[in-house]
């Protein structure tokens, strides 16, 4: 596994390498989605593409925080979220068991101090036949990995994973559409410029005259942006004469 914090710098790195001319980071980024597959709050996602450091959380606090999270965002085809029942149910546990760790540590946060150690166990994978290192600190790896199986297979550790190495994981999909667009100029008129006619065109343009439209078409994005910005500053100033 990579260092998460270097993984993260060096992920964002790329990102920004491979956005080019004509758009921001904003513009591929989207916080909101990036907080619903990671598990991270907003505010903290923010922090993190700011290359800031996140506030320190308890690492149980942090666990039921995303088990609440999943029941809020992965719902059921109905619309409505997954009972503590069925939840418990699909790892042999009783709906007590987790409505009980899940509300004891919403109702009363846990202090910033170092959770205890839990015995490290074998825990079955689901379905695989294989077996699971068990994690230490917070619940019993046994729930956690149950959980997580629940939830559409999110990745062993998804709930206890720090903040940096779960918007990393998060960012993965972004830097993959970024590199395929850098392979595939035809990606580019597609997803930045939505020229469809272009588009469709594209086939009968050799590589080198299909990236030589790209780049015109950031020039004149480049421009007219450009003349946005001096139109609102020579408004303002206008104003402000009056």
């Amino acid at each position: 596994m990579r260092e998460t914090r270097p993984a993260l710098a060096e992920t964002l790195s790329r990102i920004g390498s491979l956005i080019g001319d004509g758009r921001s980071r904003d513009d591929v980024l989207d916080v909101e989605q990036l907080s619903n597959e990671s598990g991270v709050p907003r505010d903290v996602v923010r922090m993190l593409l700011d290359g800031e450091e996140p506030p320190a959380e308890d690492i149980t606090d942090r666990i039921v925080r995303r088990i609440v999270h999943l029941r809020e965002t992965r719902l059921r085809p109905d619309g409505s979220r997954h009972s503590y029942d069925e939840i418990a149910a699909s790892y042999g546990a009783s709906r007590a068991s987790l409505s009980n760790l899940v509300n004891s540590r919403r109702k009363t946060p846990s202090p910033q101090m170092p959770s205890r150690q839990v015995p490290v166990e074998q825990v079955p994978s689901q379905g695989t036949g294989e077996r699971r290192p068990a994690r230490s600190g917070g619940p019993l790896a046994s729930t956690q990995a149950g959980i997580e199986t629940f939830f559409f297979g999110q990745p062993n550790g998804w709930l206890s994973a720090e903040p940096q190495a779960s918007l990393d994981n998060a960012l993965q999909s972004v830097l993959h559409g970024l590199e395929g667009e850098a392979a595939d100029p035809m990606a580019r008129l597609r997803s930045t410029h939505g020229l469809r006619e272009l588009a469709a065109r594209a086939p009968q343009l050799a590589e080198d005259e299909l990236q030589l439209v790209t780049d015109w078409i950031d020039t004149i994005l480049q421009r007219r942006n450009a003349q946005r910005v001096r139109g609102s500053g020579s408004d303002s100033s206008h104003t402000e004469g009056h």
